[in-house]
């Protein structure tokens, strides 16, 4: 059995995949999500093999979420255009749908799905490679997930802190948090979200990364000591 996730910001669209989903015997749906930062909810809190990815979201590209998944998940685009399926491709997804989707064609896909190795989890080696473009003086500067300490608000954009240097970015906090929500990341205080793979001490107001003391938020404490104790 494949557990489904849909992302998809069409209502139409979303109906149309559940409907199919339905109607093969070992997929399950497990939610329905509009955007990337819904879905970052689903991807915590449950085991999800196979995402349904629309490119065009809001927020937060389809695209760019898939960049920074890479190999965690069985990924099946879907799009009203044809132009990204080289770059689709590229990132290792199981196929890549136009819509108006057939069901004759969904089912094609799905043949493709069951084919492929299993994946490993998160906590596995093809986490290493994960990685994401970011826009810092009008060029892409390349950062690996796992480099990335923890991230800071400064309104509408963010510092991301790496053990080497910083850049800065034209991002609220909130969607580079989704972005990173099923790589071990997770968001302590209103203007700070943490890898928790390098928190080295914390306290009940502080966690310790790389010689940097962060604050922990009253309103995320409870959260915070949760994931850090198990």
């Amino acid at each position: 059995m494949y557990n489904c996730l849909i992302i998809e910001d069409e209502p139409l669209a979303a109906e149309i995949l559940r409907d199919y989903i339905g109607e093969v015997s070992d997929l399950h749906l497990v939610g329905m999500c509009r955007d990337v930062m819904s879905a970052s909810e689903y991807l915590r809190n449950q085991k999800i093999d196979v995402l349904f990815v629309d490119i065009h979201l809001p927020k937060v590209k389809g695209i760019d979420f898939i960049r920074t998944i890479q190999n965690q998940y069985q990924v099946i685009l879907t799009t009203a255009y044809n132009q990204y399926a080289i770059e689709g491709f590229d990132l290792n997804v199981v196929d890549y749908l136009l819509k108006p989707i057939e069901f004759s064609r969904f089912l094609q896909a799905i043949q493709k799905l069951k084919k492929n190795q299993p994946l490993v989890n998160i906590e596995a080696s093809t986490q290493k490679d994960a990685f994401h473009f970011f826009n810092v003086d009008k060029k892409q500067v390349k950062v690996f997930i796992k480099d990335i300490l923890y991230i800071e608000s400064l309104k509408d954009y963010v510092k991301i802190h790496t053990a080497k240097n910083y850049l800065v970015t034209k991002l609220q906090i909130g969607e580079l948090e989704s972005l990173l929500a099923s790589a071990n990341f997770l968001r302590i205080h209103k203007s700070y979200v943490v890898n928790l793979d390098k928190v080295s001490a914390y306290s009940a107001t502080h966690v310790e990364i790389d010689g940097h003391e962060i604050p922990v938020g009253r309103s995320y404490k409870e959260l915070v000591m949760k994931q850090l104790k198990s």
